[in-house]
């Protein structure tokens, strides 16, 4: 049976009302991770949200995973996100509390997604149900949409905070710091090559970028079956 186009209008309307009442929420612990995540290195750098598993618009920490980044850009690595969503199968998540909320920073004040980032949006979660992109800025800057590809399918602009009604752990940047350096290359194709580790010793940030597939959409979709 095909809904008449008056119920398909009802239908979005009734999950723009529900979805402009939410908002996506950070835990402190969440929050100070991403801002020393988006301090730390001169580019973009991106991960996965992990969320309250009884709230899923709640979320209590960013996972990385291998990564090339640049100034304006972040390509994950296809085996490394495979083995991100294993792990997290095996510790008991859902795929809708790892594999939903997408985060990554802007090193600029510009929170608004490029080019780039609107492909990667639509070709890595454009066939699950639901998923969230998150972008943090300088200066506190923020984007967030969220996309539903259910029903009729509709996108809506999210409203983000940080809330502290429950406990949350306490921040460790050195543990930070070791996740950033197994997981992040930084290249610039002007500048010689280093590991990150090397060039936060040696006042020299750049490492020339391995190969990387870039699609790693299988995997998510894989873990949402």
């Amino acid at each position: 049976m095909i809904a008449s186009p008056s119920k398909t209008k009802q239908m979005k309307t009734t999950m723009n009302q529900r979805t402009n009442n939410r908002s996506l929420r950070f835990t402190p612990y969440a929050m100070a991770k991403l801002l020393y995540l988006r301090d730390i290195g001169p580019t973009e750098v991106g991960g996965f949200g992990i969320s309250n598993e009884n709230d899923l618009w709640l979320v209590e920490d960013i996972q990385l995973v291998e990564q090339v980044c640049t100034v304006v850009s972040v390509e994950f690595d296809d085996d490394s996100v495979a083995d991100f969503f294993d792990s997290q199968v095996d510790a008991g998540r859902q795929p809708e509390q790892f594999a939903r909320i997408w985060i990554h920073t802007h090193p600029g004040a510009s929170p608004s997604p490029s080019g780039t980032d609107e492909e990667t949006f639509k070709r890595c979660f454009g066939g699950v149900d639901w998923a969230v992109m998150h972008i943090l800025a300088e200066e506190g800057n923020t984007y967030t949409r969220a996309r539903f590809n259910v029903g009729p399918g509709t996108e809506n602009r999210l409203r983000c905070r940080t809330v502290f009604s429950s406990e949350f752990p306490a921040s460790d940047h050195e543990e930070w710091f070791i996740e950033y350096c197994d997981n992040v290359t930084v290249y610039d194709p002007f500048a010689s090559s280093r590991t990150f580790a090397d060039s936060y010793y040696e006042s020299d940030w750049w490492e020339q970028a391995p190969s990387a597939a870039d699609r790693w959409s299988d995997s998510l979709l894989e873990a949402g079956r």
